[in-house]
């Protein structure tokens, strides 16, 4: 059985986990990025985020769901764009990403079934396996997704993030409240 979306059929059971879900965590590179690093000639790195990812966590944020990131890449540039959305919880640098999830669990006082993540690669999966709704970006590793519990339609760096989020909001009858929404 499913429920229908603005992006397609849901199954009752994501569904029903959507409604729980109190922390989005999302991966960067090939999530919040199209998973591309482009380095100038003056050492600079460059990525492209985009705007209607922003949008959507800006929406989840005024609607009262967390979102944090976990990366396992360090990046000013992270640091910059989270900070501008006002993403309290940014954690760079992490190789052992189920260590910041940890934190996460401990600092928001939540359970695994009240967050969800989207990632891309297979150093994803021990959060996302871990989490009450393991999202797959549409190109994500094959490996990712087929153990995914829900892929996105969207590919990564290109609205993935904006569609969960727009799942989440719709779960909680809220998505036409975000309609709206300045940011």
């Amino acid at each position: 059985m499913t429920v229908q979306t603005l992006y397609g059929a849901v199954t009752k059971d994501v569904w029903r986990r959507l409604k729980d879900i109190r922390l989005l965590i999302c991966d960067v590179d090939g999530v919040l990025s199209d998973g591309m690093i482009y380095l100038g000639n003056d050492g600079e790195e460059y990525k492209g985020f985009s705007t209607r990812d922003g949008f959507g966590i800006k929406a989840l944020l005024n609607a009262g769901i967390e979102v944090a990131v976990i990366t396992g890449r360090s990046s000013r540039i992270v640091s910059e764009r989270m900070a501008s959305l006002s993403v309290r919880h940014v954690y760079q640098g992490q190789s052992d990403k189920m260590h910041s999830y940890g934190e996460l669990l401990e600092r928001l006082e939540l359970t695994p079934e009240q967050v969800a993540y989207i990632g891309d690669d297979v150093v994803d999966l021990p959060v996302m396996q871990d989490c009450g709704l393991g999202v797959a970006v549409a190109d994500a590793h094959p490996l990712v997704l087929q153990r995914a519990d829900y892929t996105t339609r969207t590919a990564g760096g290109r609205g993935a993030v904006r569609e969960l989020c727009d799942l989440l909001l719709a779960a909680r009858g809220r998505l036409e409240q975000a309609e709206g929404m300045s940011v």
